[in-house]
């Protein structure tokens, strides 16, 4: 290069608007800065939320079955093939009823950890 020679510009970007953000977010999230704290929170909350109502439901469902054996004692005395209903109840419907629940939870939670991630990985 002579004296009279400028070098070539180039042009120097830092970071893309578009990835800043996302990378800004996961990092929040990853060294658990205030934000990402309240991120984490908002999921956390959300699943609790969620499994409290399931066991709600769990609850006034299999309660009722103690519950209509106080109000109806008729209906201990029924037998069919030979086995009392509320044994049937027991076995036949609660356990298809817990799973079915177990399911609905696994799949809701799911939901909430992937809108979560939607949420991190959104540029604001």
């Amino acid at each position: 290069m002579t004296s009279g020679e400028r070098p070539q510009r180039q042009r120097v970007v830092l970071a893309h608007r578009r990835g800043a953000r996302m990378v800004r977010t996961r990092v929040e999230v990853h060294e658990q800065t205030q934000v990402g704290d309240a991120l984490v929170r908002g999921l956390m909350r959300a699943q609790l939320g969620l499994a409290l109502r399931l066991a709600a439901v769990v609850v006034v469902l299999t309660g009722a079955i103690p519950l209509l054996n106080a109000l109806f004692p008729g209906l201990g005395a029924i037998t069919v093939f030979g086995i009392r209903l509320n044994w049937l109840v027991l076995t036949v419907l609660v356990y298809p009823l817990l799973y079915g629940i177990g399911w609905f939870y696994v799949r809701l939670s799911e939901q909430a950890e992937r809108d979560f991630v939607g949420v991190v990985d959104a540029e604001l």
